[in-house]
């Protein structure tokens, strides 16, 4: 690998989806609807979280993280594959595909973590409930949510300086709908050993390590439930954690498939449609999620759309007057 970063080409083209105008125009209003639907999901609950003062506990401040973390997630990728899809302008430079790449995988990164720490939440309050206030503080809380972003943040630090060192002299055709390292790397007419196994490593420490943290949390927290002999109480304990388990599901599902398989092996365009589900659909999912499969979430969304609904009410009762 070359001491320093000779590389000709200064910009790329991302290819996305190659098609007809009508299939581009379609997929343009489907990632369209789908990323406002997102964001407004997303927004919702974390406007529903903070004007809830029972919902002000660590689960659904760890929820409020993960859902603006979804928010930045999904703008870190879509808008570009909008300009991509309804212009003949398909370049980013390499200072932009960097900031692209680093953000990306710096929030999912930080999703691992954020997840990880909410099976523990979950752990904690089902299996040591007399102690649970106690050990998880609002201090303890900050702290597990701070690390969980600083951590993702800096572990794709090293990757992304090893691709600047990188040199791009032929081909600037990146198959993908954004600036993704599989398809990214093997464009370099440099040697690319060091990253790939450096970018192998970090995936499957992160992905993995966070996995079995998860799941190592499920197994105690399904072991207790089913000690416990009432039936309502069984559902009551498992509905606690049964929206984040779907997420966990869904999440890990997809990205072991694209980061813990070695990218050469696989197929790009197969990796383009799993990282769809991943970086457009699963952000989406979530908050309905934890809507559908939460009775307090549910709950306070009635109560705050009563409210609501009283109160236009009233404004307009006055108004008549």
């Amino acid at each position: 690998m070359n001491g320093r970063n000779d590389s000709n080409v200064k910009e790329f083209i991302l290819l996305g989806f190659p098609g007809s105008l009508k299939l581009k125009s379609f997929l343009f209003m489907f990632f369209f609807f789908m990323y406002i639907l997102t964001i407004s999901g997303n927004v919702a609950i974390i406007v529903l979280v903070k004007s809830t003062i029972r919902l002000h506990t660590p689960m659904y401040f760890f929820l409020c993280n993960l859902s603006f973390l979804e928010i930045w997630y999904t703008t870190s990728l879509v808008p570009k594959t909008l300009v991509i899809l309804v212009s003949q302008d398909q370049t980013i430079t390499f200072i932009g595909c960097i900031t692209q790449m680093y953000f990306v995988f710096s929030l999912g990164c930080t999703e691992y973590f954020l997840l990880a720490v909410m099976a523990y939440d979950r752990y904690l309050a089902i299996c040591h409930p007399l102690h649970y206030n106690t050990i998880m503080s609002r201090t303890l809380c900050l702290r597990m949510a701070f690390s969980s972003w600083v951590c993702g943040f800096l572990i794709i630090s090293l990757p992304a300086f090893l691709i600047t060192r990188l040199s791009f002299c032929d081909s600037n055709v990146i198959n993908h709908f954004f600036c993704d390292i599989e398809p990214w790397v093997v464009l370099s007419c440099t040697d690319t050993y060091t990253i790939d196994i450096v970018w192998f490593l970090i995936a499957f420490t992160v992905i993995l390590g966070s996995c079995v943290t998860t799941m190592i949390s499920y197994v105690y927290i399904i072991t207790t439930i089913l000690k416990i002999s009432s039936v309502q109480g069984r559902q009551r304990a498992f509905s606690t954690c049964s929206s984040h388990l779907t997420v966990v599901l869904i999440w890990y599902g997809s990205t072991i498939f694209l980061h813990v398989i070695p990218f050469k092996q696989s197929s790009l365009e197969l990796s383009k449609i799993v990282t769809l589900l991943n970086t457009i659909v699963t952000p989406l999912l979530n908050p309905f999620i934890y809507t559908l499969r939460n009775t307090e979430v549910k709950e306070a969304f009635r109560s705050a759309f009563q409210t609501t609904a009283q109160t236009l009410f009233d404004r307009k009762q006055k108004d008549n007057k």
